[in-house]
């Protein structure tokens, strides 16, 4: 299901992204929509990496290649 949308912004603002639109070849809601999940996707990364990395700080255990390879029975 889809739904609509609608937003204000500048009228320089609104050419400059109808440009780079037709220069990716997209309609300017697919681009709006990728844009925005790309920035959310990105966020979301972040926080994971974040959270990861203070994980190891307080754990700071690592492992070989060869030892993962034989932990897992591929050596």
């Amino acid at each position: 299901m889809s739904t609509t949308y609608t937003m204000r912004m500048q009228e320089g603002q609104k050419k400059l992204i109808s440009e780079y639109a037709k220069m990716q070849g997209v309609s300017m809601a697919d681009l709006m929509i990728s844009s925005t999940l790309d920035v959310i996707e990105d966020a979301l990364d972040l926080r994971d990496w974040k959270a990861a990395k203070e994980e190891f700080d307080a754990h700071p255990v690592t492992y070989s290649n060869d030892e993962i390879m034989r932990e897992f029975g591929l050596r």
